[in-house]
């Protein structure tokens, strides 16, 4: 759906979506437009019960006295509530309301509302990019559904008294939704369509815009000594990769920032083998290499003045005859070696030799990793936040931030030598589980741990968050995107120059 904006007045015809605050408080063309239509708003709200409540909605059908196919009236709450965040959320309503109305056009009429923290301009930006970020869809696989079921809704054209700063502003959001749809189109496909070889190939297309990218095969990674990596893809038919990305927007020879994702195209648990129920989900295993590789697009796009380094670990984890068994040991590029207790534990495997190359080779300012690691981590915390593991805590406290700004929310759970000892092992020097039933997700993180030196890094465990079930304001349901909003924010407040 494309967003455009224009200036502050009502249009002629067609369909008019205006904004409410509290208590039905029309702004000055929401009061122009009801004496236009004889009173036709205020009458409904009352009759509605409609408030103005953020994001509740009502729906006028050609209301005489206007040329109007219908008018939506959209709540933004109290006025001096509204954020970045309310306000994209009023986008997501708006498109998600008009989207199947059955007009290819519509527009939306953000009235000045007394008490309004936000600038015109802001407003107007984040509601647009609340709006475009709703309107994804992935339907391309669907060659039969009914006509009346597609979105109709093309363009949205949003009138502000900053049209011009509001579009300026829109331009770089617009860069970070292109991001986030990336990351839901990878995270979407199906797992015969993206596999190692195949999203490796996506990460390629990154060189259009200016990223630089590099991929390993199996036999430079063997010749780096990743045996954890390629242990947990030796029983797949489609060999593993290793995909560097590159962004150098910052100052020449400067240390880059590192993000570093699992990249699991399908997690059958390999001999540990799943249950069947729901193992069609686990193509999702690799949201967070999708959330890395989207970032990279995001950051690109809106021409970040910052050095990011993006590394993907992109495996497929399958029951073969070759597939690494429970009690194998493995040698990690780091030296480390690795009992193999469990073969469905095997996103820690990648990782480490993942998280062990970028330290190593990039000698970054930080490094984030993100996984859908544990299943236990949406025991912990559902479907509302990411898990949180770090060594630092300045690094943790801006995440904690970033999330908060985006609506990407986190929360930190603790690291420490206790559970760092659940995987000493007899046999090697560490194993990739501890003790059933106990801390799991935790013990994930200390293990990923034992990989990063003194960097300072956090794990994030978005399991819980990668994938929604339910609309959302601005996540339709499906691959949600999660973790690119939350790291260009991280980037963009605190480590661009």
């Amino acid at each position: 759906m494309k967003i455009a904006y224009a200036q502050n007045a009502l249009p002629q015809s067609g369909v008019l979506a205006i904004t409410v605050s509290q208590g039905r408080g029309l702004g000055s063309l929401g009061a122009e437009l009801d004496q236009k239509s004889g009173g036709a708003l205020a009458r409904a709200m009352e009759a509605g019960r409609y408030t103005g409540k953020a994001d509740e909605t009502l729906t006028l059908l050609a209301p005489g006295g206007t040329d109007y196919a219908r008018i939506l009236l959209v709540g933004i709450g109290v006025a001096e509530k509204v954020t970045d965040l309310t306000a994209q959320s009023l986008g997501g309503t708006v498109a998600a309301s008009l989207a199947r109305a059955g007009d290819p056009d519509a527009t939306l009429v953000l009235d000045g509302h007394d008490g309004l923290v936000l600038s015109p301009a802001t407003f107007a930006a984040n509601v647009g990019y609340g709006a475009r970020l709703r309107s994804y869809r992935f339907d391309k696989y669907r060659t039969k559904e009914p006509k009346d079921q597609k979105p109709t809704l093309k363009k949205l054209t949003l009138a502000t008294a900053e049209h011009s700063a509001a579009k300026k502003a829109y331009g770089k959001l617009e860069k970070i939704a292109d991001g986030v749809f990336l990351t839901r189109d990878v995270v979407s496909e199906p797992p015969n369509v993206i596999y190692p070889e195949t999203l490796a190939e996506r990460c390629q297309a990154l060189t259009e815009l200016g990223v630089k990218v590099e991929v390993l095969d199996e036999k430079q990674m063997k010749k780096l000594g990743m045996g954890a990596l390629l242990g947990v893809g030796q029983g797949s038919a489609k060999p593993p990769r290793l995909v560097i990305m590159r962004w150098d927007g910052g100052e020449k020879g400067a240390a880059p920032l590192a993000f570093v994702g699992k990249g699991v195209t399908f997690d059958t648990g390999g001999i540990s083998i799943k249950p069947a129920a729901g193992m069609e989900d686990m193509k999702w295993d690799m949201a967070g290499s999708g959330a890395v590789i989207g970032l990279m697009a995001a950051l690109a796009g809106r021409k970040a003045k910052a050095n990011v380094v993006g590394v993907v670990a992109l495996v497929e984890n399958m029951p073969d005859g070759n597939a690494q068994r429970p009690g194998d040991v493995v040698t990690s590029m780091s030296g480390q070696t690795i009992e193999v207790l469990n073969t469905d534990a095997e996103g820690r495997l990648i990782l480490a030799d993942a998280l062990w190359y970028t330290q190593a080779t990039f000698k970054p300012r930080f490094m984030v990793d993100l996984a859908t690691l544990t299943g236990a981590i949406i025991v912990s915390l559902g479907n509302e936040h990411a898990g949180l593991f770090s060594n630092n805590d300045e690094l943790s406290q801006r995440l904690t931030d970033a999330g908060l700004k985006t609506g990407e929310t986190l929360w930190r759970l603790p690291l420490g030598a206790a559970y760092d000892k659940d995987i000493d092992c007899d046999v090697a020097d560490m194993k990739n589980i501890g003790s059933p039933g106990k801390a799991g997700s935790i013990i994930g993180a200390v293990f990923l741990q034992r990989f990063v030196n003194d960097v300072p890094w956090a794990h994030l465990d978005i399991a819980g968050t990668a994938w929604t079930k339910k609309d959302g304001a601005t996540v339709p349901k499906g691959a949600s995107g999660y973790g690119v909003r939350l790291l260009d924010r991280l980037v963009a407040d605190y480590y661009e120059d």
